[in-house]
């Protein structure tokens, strides 16, 4: 990664990164927040913040449907401040609004993996609420084809982390970037 390389504000204010359940997009996130100097905020927890309560808490409550109606507010007002990199949540991208919100506000970096590793990531994890009670396998593969498409149409750079360590998908995100011209080395 070289240390030369800084994000060029005149061209583009923020960096948000898409992607999966598990793929990283937080630890991911402020690592590449600190390379380049952008504020980190992770859409999730700003929710959370403003809400008093855990995302379970709100799809127990509210459902997805009262979920997905914060997190379009939410991305509406994160979107439009400046300097920040914004890990957002998984299905961030079913909503219009927000893919072009996305599209229209910064470069977008989708983080992309394989359904195996996916599930060997999340396999532990109780706090994912479209998971309780289902047969994971089939409901992620389900979200990876309904998904996938989306996450293609709101990116500027896709980054395939299978296998890759979180500083070496950094780079490889910094590379992207500078390769199609939103970084400039000075």
């Amino acid at each position: 990664m070289a240390p030369s390389m800084h994000i060029d504000k005149s061209v583009h204010k923020n960096v948000f990164l898409v992607g999966p359940m598990g793929v990283g997009k937080t630890m991911i996130g402020k690592l590449l927040a600190q390379e380049l100097s952008l504020t980190f905020v992770d859409s999730d927890q700003e929710i959370e913040s403003r809400a008093g309560a855990d995302i379970s808490w709100i799809f127990d409550k509210e459902g997805e449907a009262g979920f997905r109606v914060r997190e379009c507010k939410m991305i509406e007002e994160l979107t439009r401040k400046e300097g920040i990199l914004l890990a957002t949540g998984g299905g961030v991208i079913l909503c219009e609004v927000n893919r072009q919100h996305l599209r229209d506000r910064g470069v977008v970096v989708f983080l992309d993996m394989s359904l195996e590793v996916q599930m060997e990531r999340i396999r532990n994890d109780r706090k994912r609420p479209l998971l309780q009670g289902v047969d994971t396998g089939t409901v992620l593969e389900e979200m990876k084809t309904l998904r996938d498409p989306l996450y293609r149409s709101v990116s500027n750079i896709r980054i395939f982390v299978d296998g890759l360590g979180s500083r070496k998908v950094v780079s490889d995100i910094i590379d992207a970037m500078s390769e199609r011209g939103y970084l400039r080395s000075y």
